[in-house]
């Protein structure tokens, strides 16, 4: 096996984080022999978003695994789209149908806790307009987000949020990669961010294969990186058989 037919794992983070959030699991796939990749999730709009993980995924030489956390997932169900990913893996994350939002696919399970702690501000658009984007109430953090994370730990994340364009939320996917495409899901049980039942919805119509972790907060890669490490690993192993 040459290396260029060897996949490599891409690993996109969601809204209010950054790649370092994949830092436990990074570590884990690389201890296990991985490659692995993190780039930054520019989190302005699920369009341009996933067209600049795209463009990470067609520079690599060879297969791509794609794994997505929370707004990421959706991410990755049309960035997924490109002719070099051979499978995806949900972690804690949306899972929308081709011509579906956020909004949509949130709007079918009760609300949860996460949504009325955001903070709206503004941000100057490509137009030379005020854009609206979001982030989660410092104060609010770690029970929302990260609730199985030490608080020492939590209150560095609260304040290196990464904001979520409004946009993200109401922009349809233009395609469902997860369709045409082997899938993998981590479902955070407790999650306060993502309703666990949204997440199995997801996970059970794309025909993803994986695990639920017991009291595993949205920061599921944070707190559980072994966990969530060793379902990536599945499909690593599972693309390359």
């Amino acid at each position: 096996m040459t290396y260029s037919t060897i996949p490599t794992v891409v690993l996109v983070h969601g809204a209010f984080a950054d790649a370092a959030s994949w830092s436990g699991v990074i570590a884990e796939l690389q201890q296990q022999g991985v490659p692995v990749v993190a780039p930054p999730n520019p989190l302005r709009g699920l369009a341009a978003d996933a067209a600049y993980v795209a463009s990470v995924v067609s520079g690599i030489d060879g297969p791509v695994v794609l794994a997505g956390h929370s707004y990421g997932g959706a991410v990755i169900t049309v960035a997924g789209a490109a002719e070099n990913v051979v499978g995806l893996v949900y972690v804690a994350a949306y899972v929308p149908d081709q011509d579906e939002s956020l909004v949509d696919l949130q709007g079918r399970f009760p609300e949860p806790p996460l949504a009325a702690t955001l903070r709206q501000s503004a941000y100057p658009g490509e137009d030379g307009r005020d854009a609206v984007e979001f982030t989660i109430a410092p104060e609010a953090f770690p029970g929302v987000f990260a609730a199985d994370v030490p608080e020492e730990v939590t209150r560095v994340l609260a304040v290196a949020q990464r904001p979520l364009a409004a946009a993200a939320f109401t922009e349809a996917a233009s395609t469902a990669a997860w369709r045409t495409k082997p899938a993998w899901a981590v479902i955070a049980d407790a999650d306060q961010a993502i309703n666990p039942d949204l997440q199995r919805f997801g996970a059970a119509r794309a025909g993803a294969s994986g695990v639920e972790i017991a009291g595993a907060s949205h920061a599921v890669a944070v707190s559980r990186p072994k966990e969530v490490a060793s379902v990536i690993v599945e499909a690593f192993r599972a693309v390359s058989a």
